[in-house]
């Protein structure tokens, strides 16, 4: 299956980076995997019990996805991993969404919503979900990919930029009651209605996009929207270092520089943004190997006390 023509002449965005593509890339089929546990979602998820079948239409999937952004973790079949539910406070998230009214979960620079979907099959109530990503296409090939529809679907998608004040603005954390109303999470057009409202930010392989700073502005402004109620949480996985500074990466046939945050600097960025005492900062660090390479994963949560 051949992916569009991707080369030095067309530089792709990658958060703040740009990929300079030196030749071009087929996509690989001999990339596809699932775990038993990725399998078994995806065939409930789906209704395609057939594995060749599956295959297929992910495949389909990718193919269109990659010709919106032809970004690794699409090559890769990356946006396959039930990421969140390697999170140690995955748990926690299911519980919420148990045991307190309304629990609005938010799944931020989500692709096709699969942690979040995850979330939902696992019982977090799925109309309240609101899904975000920068791609507009994207959160529709979340319905191609689910075999749904706003019909079947309760959940929500935003597209928008998290750096455009008119989608998220920065506000300081929240600490009492929330500045508006619950908002009708069917009626969103942006984020900023949700402020102090969120008991879960799910942020898996999101902020390693981002230069530091913008790292910082995107911490600042996630933070505004959680919701003060002990236990609520911002959490996620990404691209983490031993000390912090910028790494460089070669994928698909594109090099690219990332800033990667290390626990210690990752724990010090949350607490400067809560009074002592507001959070609890966890951040551990995991070699794991992909696309026939070693990288570094931070594991994180930030939960109010």
């Amino acid at each position: 299956m051949a992916s569009p023509d991707v080369s030095q002449s067309t530089p792709i965005a990658l958060g703040d980076r740009v990929v300079h593509y030196e030749t071009s890339s087929l996509l690989d089929p001999s990339l596809y995997a699932l775990s038993p546990s990725e399998e078994a979602f995806f065939k409930a998820a789906t209704g395609i019990e057939d594995d060749a079948a599956l295959k297929t239409h992910v495949m389909m999937v990718q193919e269109k996805a990659y010709k919106v952004a032809p970004y690794p973790c699409i090559y890769g079949f990356n946006f396959l991993r039930l990421v969140i539910t390697r999170n140690m406070v995955y748990e926690d998230i299911l519980k919420i969404g148990r045991e307190r009214k309304d629990a609005i979960f938010l799944d931020i620079g989500c692709c096709f919503s699969v942690d979040s979907r995850k979330a939902a099959a696992d019982g977090f109530p799925a109309c309240n979900i609101v899904a975000s990503d920068l791609k507009q296409e994207f959160l529709e090939l979340s319905h191609a990919l689910f075999n749904t529809s706003k019909d079947t679907y309760p959940g929500h998608f935003v597209a928008g930029d998290v750096f455009d004040p008119a989608v998220l603005s920065v506000e300081p954390p929240s600490r009492g009651v929330p500045p508006s109303p619950r908002p009708d999470l069917s009626a969103l057009t942006s984020l900023n209605p949700l402020r102090g409202h969120c008991s879960v930010i799910n942020a898996s392989s999101f902020f390693h996009l981002f230069n530091e700073e913008r790292q910082l502005h995107a911490a600042r402004a996630l933070a505004g929207l959680l919701s003060s109620e002990p236990g609520s949480l911002i959490c996620g996985i990404h691209l983490g270092a031993q000390e912090a500074g910028v790494w460089t990466d070669n994928v698909a046939g594109g090099k690219f520089d990332l800033f990667c945050h290390s626990p210690k600097s990752w724990r010090a960025m949350w607490d400067g943004l809560f009074t002592m005492g507001e959070v609890k900062v966890e951040a551990s660090l995991k070699t794991i190997e992909t696309m026939n390479r070693e990288i570094h994963m931070l594991t994180w949560s930030v939960t109010r006390l």
